[in-house]
């Protein structure tokens, strides 16, 4: 028994030494970080929501401003919208990798995240506000950091300001902040990429002036971005351009080459697009369709469109069936989505975009034409935006595709494109060229098109919504039951109704 007892102690003894002396690294797990990196934390932001772009310009933006065309599973192009939530999500959980950054580098000036990190959070909250109305904003994110778990939804007024401010602020602290900028996928990072992040900062600063321009006076705070380049540089060419470039293999391709081939073809090109550049012989046509495959048969290839808003027969059935209408340019096709006798897409050709120089220009066109501003001449700033537009798809539209994208000589002086006419008809022009440049850009044509309600934007015959575009997302279902007080509350403020049609702070 004695023996029994001194065995025991002894195993007792070395199972606790083994324990003491192993436990931290037995207890920690090595392939789950607790802390993550600014840079890592960076590319992640960018890419979750410049990949998010490309998606909503797909299913939503590219449909509602009639760029695109459905004839299968019509919905979306009926205004059958049910909750769109992948802005919502993507913002959000990406803001708390955002809030992550901003923790590891505190307020630091000198650190070129902090502004970086501005901006993005800037941006993000603009297509979340834009999309929705009143969101949560000032107490996002801060469940982990404060434990407040349901967030009250922000005015949009003041979201706003706070969108204004902190890019006004990014602007000034990257001035002078260090040049260790990695992780950067949409400019590179480094020193060469501060200045034009400094750039895009400004840039945005203009279009969401611009934005609130008809509940705001904004001339004083345009015209001094503008007064004072040196100290507020903005896009100067393409070379500024805000735009993700994404390799040719996966994991880092278009995300839209993840989707189904059947779901590629339910998508067509619009009759009201391929209606209005026909009739300014606008070679930028052959970029966003193909010739159809009953035309290119035939031996005459056109570019012809479906109409917007059909029902799932109708839309089928139009113009002979799907061989009569044109499939989406091949910039932007799936891989095997090619034609007899055309060249296979080519992976590396399709961008992600948050803002090119082009929209910039028009930005200016439309200001100096409203006498928002008083530098420059608002025919130049739109004739820029035109040649950026055209000198851009020159640039990304591989040589492979065979596709004559030269503007013709006359293009800027024929009578639709040429700067001439009253106000209204000027304004017109601007917000027509701007609208072809919006192409694929998330749901930034919609959002200037309620704005502006330029170009003309027609329900479908077979439309869901009362013969009324949409203005608005409704918030998602979940927020019924997760934050229900504050989601109430908002709706309340903004029309009593969470739908499709209630005006938010900007249209009201």
């Amino acid at each position: 028994m004695k023996l029994f007892k001194i065995s025991i102690l002894i195993l007792s003894a070395g199972f606790i030494a083994a324990c003491t002396k192993d436990f931290s690294d037995t207890n920690t797990n090595k392939n789950n970080p607790t802390s993550v990196t600014p840079d890592l934390l960076l590319s992640g932001v960018i890419r979750n929501t410049m990949n998010q772009q490309v998606s909503e310009a797909w299913g939503i933006g590219n449909i509602v401003v009639q760029h695109h065309a459905k004839i299968q599973f019509v919905n979306e192009d009926r205004y059958g919208w049910n909750e769109q939530n992948g802005i919502w999500s993507t913002v959000y959980s990406n803001y708390r990798n955002l809030q992550n950054i901003f923790t590891s580098v505190g307020e630091n000036a000198s650190s070129p995240y902090y502004g970086v990190g501005l901006i993005l959070k800037s941006w993000m909250f603009s297509l979340v506000t834009d999309a929705y109305g009143d969101v949560p904003y000032s107490e996002a994110g801060k469940a982990k950091t404060e434990g407040i778990y349901q967030p009250v939804y922000d005015k949009q007024e003041d979201i706003y300001a706070g969108i204004l401010a902190d890019l006004k602020k990014a602007n000034e602290v990257l001035a002078t902040a260090g040049t260790g900028l990695n992780g950067d996928i949409l400019y590179g990072g480094g020193a060469s990429s501060i200045l034009k992040w400094r750039k895009l900062a400004n840039s945005l600063r203009l279009r969401y002036l611009l934005r609130i321009s008809k509940k705001k006076n904004v001339s004083a705070d345009m015209q001094a971005i503008l007064s004072d380049p040196a100290n507020n540089p903005v896009f100067s060419s393409n070379a500024d351009n805000a735009e993700l470039k994404y390799l040719s293999v996966a994991p880092n391709q278009w995300p839209l080459y993840g989707t189904r081939v059947g779901s590629f073809d339910e998508f067509r090109v619009s009759k009201t697009l391929t209606d209005r550049l026909t009739v300014l012989s606008d070679p930028r046509i052959k970029i966003f369709g193909r010739p159809t495959q009953a035309s290119v048969v035939a031996g005459n290839p056109v570019i012809q469109g479906v109409p917007n808003g059909l029902s799932d027969v109708d839309a089928l059935a139009y113009n002979g069936g799907v061989q009569g209408v044109s499939r989406v340019g091949y910039t932007f096709a799936c891989l095997v989505c090619n034609d007899p006798g055309q060249a296979v897409p080519d992976p590396a050709a399709p961008r992600a975009l948050l803002m090119t120089y082009a929209e910039l220009q028009f930005v200016l066109a439309e200001a100096r034409q409203k006498g928002l501003i008083t530098s420059g001449d608002a025919a130049t700033y739109y004739n820029n935006g035109i040649n950026a537009n055209f000198s851009y798809w020159q640039s990304v539209v591989p040589s492979s595709y065979n596709l004559d994208i030269t503007m013709p000589a006359n293009y800027l002086t024929q009578a639709g494109v040429a700067y001439s006419g009253t106000d209204d008809e000027k304004l017109a022009k601007i917000a027509l060229q701007k609208w072809i440049a919006l192409y694929f850009n998330g749901l930034e044509a919609w959002f200037d098109w309620r704005r502006t309600n330029m170009p003309a934007v027609i329900p479908g015959p077979a439309n869901l919504n009362s013969n009324k575009v949409p203005v608005r997302y409704i918030y998602p279902l979940s927020e019924q039951s997760l934050n229900g007080e504050n989601r109430k509350a908002a709706v309340q403020r903004q029309g009593n109704t969470d739908d499709l049609n209630t005006k938010m702070w900007l249209l009201q």
